[in-house]
């Protein structure tokens, strides 16, 4: 489908997003960490997690109190190959850079490294982290737990979160594998996009109290909060089409984003208290790093690893099919088409991007402003 959506450029959305950043009282080294964050998302093409949540799950979030623009980490525990760290509900960008950056350290020192975090709060794309080690030519995995969206398989209360499980490798090829999704058949920030472009939901995606499907995405949106409506998992509702191994993972990540760090977990995240008011998350995330040097070597690793893939995308396609493709694929294709032209930008975004830039007083000039 070709893009109708005015292009930004790089340069400037990353100087916008990190000067608003600021505005809102993020440190400017942080604040940078966090405009990369979202706009490695829009890079790869997973708009749910880019320009498009800037707004509403950062900004309006320190605005209401329940996040802190400056993330003070404090090291609760910490061994040769682990650490345990605690956000301090600041910023979950930032917590997690660090949190990674320690994890590879411990990688390349002693073969493998793991950092879990407790107390934090969104940390945007999951892939963003795992790239971080195969950039440092290593193994990276990461989870987070999340709000309550997912009912458990027989369920319809929504218990668990939308808990990415992600793995990067290495290739010897110009991209890594990175499989970043879910554990939900759907994410909550898709739903925010088609709500926001106007777009039913899928039906069969979110299951209602009442155990039938819904469709509408602003309602959607609205019976997540309320508990009228719960995410169906990886896999989809009951047994027949293998949703319990959705629930299953969602679970592995749950107690591996909870349990090492004596964080909060399913309910506990809701972001509602008692009397329906608006609290911090206190979500947990966890940070696997393996360096393949421990084992037979980085460059083994990757030419095994590029060639099973290569295997994988040259078998026998089906029928009108025109190529298989393998995790992470797709998302460098997206980026070779927006290296040059930059970031499409929606009317729902343009409008919270001038109204932050107004509210701020800051001086920028988008070329969507010339085309209105």
């Amino acid at each position: 489908m070709e893009e109708t959506r005015p292009y930004v450029s790089w340069e400037l959305m990353d100087a916008f997003l990190t000067d608003a950043f600021v505005g809102y009282g993020v440190p400017r080294e942080d604040a940078a960490i966090c405009a990369d964050v979202l706009l490695e998302s829009d890079r790869r093409g997973i708009e749910s997690h880019g320009c498009n949540r800037f707004k509403p799950i950062y900004i309006d979030r320190i605005t209401a109190g329940i996040q802190n623009p400056v993330t003070k980490i404090d090291i609760l525990r910490e061994t040769l190959t682990t650490a345990v760290l605690d956000a301090n509900d600041g910023m979950g960008m930032v917590a997690s850079y660090r949190a990674m950056e320690m994890a590879i350290d411990k990688a390349r020192n002693c073969g493998m490294g793991m950092v879990a975090v407790r107390n934090s709060t969104h940390y945007g794309i999951a892939g963003y982290w795992t790239s971080m080690a195969t950039n440092a030519g290593m193994i990276g995995i990461t989870g987070t737990n999340a709000r309550p969206s997912i009912a458990p398989t027989f369920g319809v209360q929504n218990m668990l979160g939308t808990n990415p499980l992600t793995v990067g490798f290495p290739t010897d090829e110009d991209f890594p594998f990175m499989l970043d999704c879910a554990t939900s058949i759907v994410q909550r920030g898709k739903i925010e996009y088609y709500a926001r472009i106007g777009k039913d939901t899928p039906e069969g995606m979110v299951i209602g109290s009442d155990g039938k499907p819904k469709t509408d995405s602003k309602q959607i949106l609205i019976d997540l909060t309320t508990g009228e409506a719960a995410l169906a998992p990886l896999g989809g509702i009951g047994e027949e089409l293998a949703g319990y191994k959705g629930y299953g993972y969602a679970t592995v990540v749950e107690v591996l984003s909870a349990a090492l760090q004596a964080g909060s977990f399913l309910h506990q995240l809701s972001g509602i208290g008692e009397h329906g008011e608006k609290t911090p998350f206190h979500l947990g995330h966890f940070f696997i790093v393996i360096d393949p040097e421990a084992f037979m070597g980085l460059e083994t690793f990757k030419k095994i690893t590029g060639d099973i893939l290569r295997d994988l995308r040259a078998s026998k396609k089906a029928p009108g099919e025109e190529r298989i493709y393998t995790a992470g694929e797709k998302e460098y294709l997206v980026w070779l088409e927006r290296r040059d032209k930059g970031v499409p930008i929606g009317q729902a975004v343009q409008k919270e991007i001038l109204a932050v830039r107004d509210a701020l007083g800051l001086d920028y000039r988008f070329p969507f402003e010339e085309q209105a």
